[in-house]
């Protein structure tokens, strides 16, 4: 699987901004959004992010996929637990659906299998 410059498999798209997130809630009216908040200093995080992408059968395009390195955009990671009211945690998957969090787990808990709930129909 490819990997863009920052480490990150091609399926994700990094969220780096709080107008980001404003748009990635709009636009989750007309299709699903994944958030998947990173703690590149975890040893939990990387774990959870490895069996991810290891696990990796999603179709390119039914969900979008976006990648929070919530070190380095801590202020976005605040956003995102003021407006989707969850709790913050590292490593967290958010999923995202007209405008709310329909799902949301974190550590151990974090599967592929779970977020594939969420394809569309």
């Amino acid at each position: 699987m490819a990997k863009l410059n920052s480490g990150i498999h091609t399926h994700w798209k990094e969220l780096t901004s709080e107008e980001q997130l404003e748009q990635i809630i709009k636009d989750s009216y007309d299709k699903t959004a994944v958030i998947f908040k990173h703690s590149t200093r975890c040893g939990i995080s990387v774990r959870a992010k490895f069996i991810l992408e290891d696990d990796w059968d999603i179709e390119e395009g039914a969900l979008d996929f976006y990648y929070l390195d919530l070190l380095n955009y801590r202020s976005v990671s605040n956003k995102i637990a003021d407006e989707l009211q969850v709790f913050h945690q590292s490593p967290q998957v958010i999923i995202i659906q007209n405008g709310e969090a329909v799902y949301d787990e974190s550590h151990h808990d974090i599967n592929l299998g779970e977020i594939k709930e969420y394809l569309p129909q």
